[in-house]
Order: structure tokens, then C-alpha cells, then sequence
């Protein structure tokens, strides 16, 4: 296991770049611990991929350096750094049985056989391959093959960290439950330093201690699942987090008052947005109260998805949404309140303080 950081990366795919815009990863500079489970989640060219490779050792970064445990392993290859790394689309020896797939990585660096055989064992019953262990690998289906490879990620325990790079992809929706939740027990089980890579929200907040939501090239948030849907720091990650996601309006701040049109809106605090360009003001929908009292709002629809349904309405000329129980009727002349402690207010799409 290992803690971390990384000082300043910056990676171009060009070497003439140079303004920031040039650069598919913009700088991150950030200490991740030992023995932390972190998950890389953003849409896809973001650049959670180019900044697992250079943790890996598959990319050489254009400037910074990347440590573990406080050693600069910048210009070490991968088969130095001791990293694990299972990748998206499966890769197994298919000539091998899947006992041979996942013992390879041990046999290689001569581990006694008895311990192979011990820890391939575990693996096998923790990824549901026990019953195929002496099949040969060609004849699985990709799903199966994709266990192989997450199996072989984590069979050693020597590991500096394991890095997954959307490693449930081709995996059918009930088993990727299973082995989320079976990565989240050996992870409190083993130690390791995890890094995985997804787009897919509920893989990285089941997943992960703490999620690392990047945009445009950049982390531009690093919290826990309920950090980040309670408090995002950029409107990105308010956009991103959450289904719906958070409602994002246009807004003029005087005091500890936001005006949204004609609307006024008391806010717990007085917003720090200095000279910025863009002031927005952010809710979540499961924060807007509806009801007979407060601003009005027109209902547009309302989708009944099970257990709550979510109101689509327009506020003020801008789109609100709201989710409210399933039995909770919808009045005619309805309108909203927004509860003042969950309201955010966004400079140039960076959350600000409320001052007082």
C-alpha cells in the first residue's frame, strides 16, 4: 500500500502546448492516503483515464512529479511500481485455465505454491468463478473473462496501490452489485490503496471513501459521497451528482438576499462573490419545499419514478426541479420554498463562502 501525491501533473497528448487550454489534464496537485479507496468519476475526455495512466506508469506526465510514500517514482516503469491495473475490457491468457490466469501474477514472482493456491482460492470464491477454475479461459464469455481480470488485480498482496479503469463495463448489471460490494469489503479487509475509474456515479459513491469528481481536465472536487451532494463545490459537480441534479439559476446577490427574476430569496449567510462575471444560485430538488405557500412556480410535468416522483416546473423563466414523495399530491396553484441551509451560491461556478 501506498499514500499518493502528486505534485503539480499537467499532461499535453502535443508537444508544442502551452496555454491551459492545451492540456488534457490541467494541474493537480493532491495527497491521496494510504490504504484510501478513491474513485475518478467524470464523463468521458475529462481525463480521469490520462491521470490513472500516469499513476501507472503507462504515461510519462508533461510536468510534475508523482510520489509513493514519499518516493519520486516519476521515471519508473510500470513493472517498478508495483501497481496492479485492471482495464476496461478484459485481458486473460485464453489458452490458460482460470486457476493459471489468476495464479500468473504469483508464480511469476515465485510465491510458494502453497500460497498461490491459498490466495487464488479466495479470489476465486470472492469473484463466483470456483465452479470453472479448470476451464480454459477461451471458452468464457466476456463477462466471465472480465472477473479473470479484476481476480488478477487482486490476487497479489504486495501491491503499492490497484487501479481499475472502468472495470465493470462489460459486466451484467446484477453481478456488477455483487462485486462493488465484494471490492468494498476486501478493501476494508486488505489495506490497499485503490484508485478506480468510472462514469457511472453510483459505481463511484458505493465504491469509494472519497470521490474525485474531474471536468474539463481538472479535480474539481475530492469528498465523500455526502459531501458532494450536499455541499458541490462547482456547479459541475451539482450538475453531476444526483438524480436529478442540482438546480442551477441565474441570480443577483445584495446582502444575505438572492434575487432570481422578481424573486427574493434569504440566504443563511452573506455571499462572498467578489467581481465575478457569473453569479448562479444552486439547490438541490430534494431541498425545494412545494406547497400552497411561498414563490409560484408552473408545473410543466411530473414523473412517477416508484417510490418518489419528480416535479418539472418553471420558476422564474428558469427549469426547477423537485422530488417529493410518491403520495404527495401536486396543488393546482402550486408553489415553493427553498430551505435556506441547503442553498448554495456559485461565482463564476465555484461555491463561496456566506461570510456571516
Amino acid at each position: 500500500m501506498a499514500r499518493i501525491n502528486l505534485e503539480h501533473i499537467r499532461h499535453a497528448y502535443s508537444a508544442k502546448a502551452k496555454a491551459a487550454g492545451d492540456y488534457a489534464l490541467k494541474e493537480v496537485h493532491h495527497e491521496w492516503d494510504d490504504g484510501g479507496a478513491y474513485a475518478l468519476l467524470g464523463p468521458s475526455g475529462c481525463g480521469k483515464t490520462t491521470l490513472l495512466n500516469i499513476i501507472s506508469g503507462l504515461l510519462h506526465p508533461s510536468d510534475g512529479r508523482i510520489l509513493f510514500d514519499g518516493v519520486d517514482v516519476t521515471n519508473l516503469p510500470t513493472q517498478q511500481r508495483d501497481i496492479a491495473q485492471v482495464f476496461q475490457f478484459p485481458v486473460v491468457y485464453d489458452t490458460m485455465t482460470v486457476f493459471d490466469n489468476l495464479a500468473f501474477p504469483l508464480r511469476n514472482r515465485h510465491v510458494p505454491e502453497a500460497e498461490v493456491k491459498q490466495r487464488v482460492q479466495h479470489i476465486l470464491e470472492m469473484t463466483d468463478l470456483a465452479g470453472m477454475a479448470q476451464k480454459r479461459a477461451n471458452g468464457l464469455t466476456a463477462d466471465q473473462k472480465q472477473k479473470i481480470s479484476l481476480g488478477r488485480g487482486l490476487v497479489r498482496s504486495d501491491v503499492n496501490a490497484i487501479l481499475f479503469d472502468e472495470p465493470l463495463t462489460v459486466i451484467d448489471p446484477h453481478m456488477k452489485w455483487v462485486l462493488r460490494s465484494q471490492l468494498k469489503r476486501l478493501h476494508r479487509q486488505s489495506g490497499f490503496t485503490m484508485v478506480y475509474v468510472t462514469h457511472d456515479q453510483t459505481e463511484a459513491l458505493t465504491f469509494a471513501d472519497k470521490v474525485v469528481v474531474m471536468h474539463d481536465g481538472q479535480i474539481v472536487q475530492i469528498g465523500t459521497p455526502a459531501e458532494l451532494f450536499e455541499r458541490p463545490s462547482h456547479t459541475f459537480v451539482g450538475y453531476f451528482i444526483g438524480s436529478p441534479g442540482m438546480n442551477v439559476m441565474p441570480a443577483q446577490v445584495d446582502g444575505a438576499m438572492a434575487k432570481v427574476g422578481d424573486q427574493a430569496i434569504a440566504l443563511a449567510g452573506t455571499p462572498e462573490v467578489g467581481n465575478a462575471t457569473k453569479v448562479e444560485l444552486g439547490i438541490r430538488p430534494e431541498f425545494v419545499r412545494l406547497g400552497r405557500e411561498g414563490m409560484p412556480i408552473s408545473v410543466g410535468k411530473v414523473e412517477d419514478i416508484g417510490r418518489l416522483k419528480i416535479v418539472r416546473a418553471s420558476f422564474c423563466g428558469q427549469p426547477l426541479a423537485i422530488v417529493v414523495p410518491e403520495d404527495e399530491a401536486i396543488p393546482t396553484d402550486a408553489k415553493v420554498t427553498f430551505e435556506k441551509d441547503a442553498i448554495g451560491i456559485y461565482a463564476d461556478s465555484w461555491r463561496v463562502g456566506m461570510g456571516g
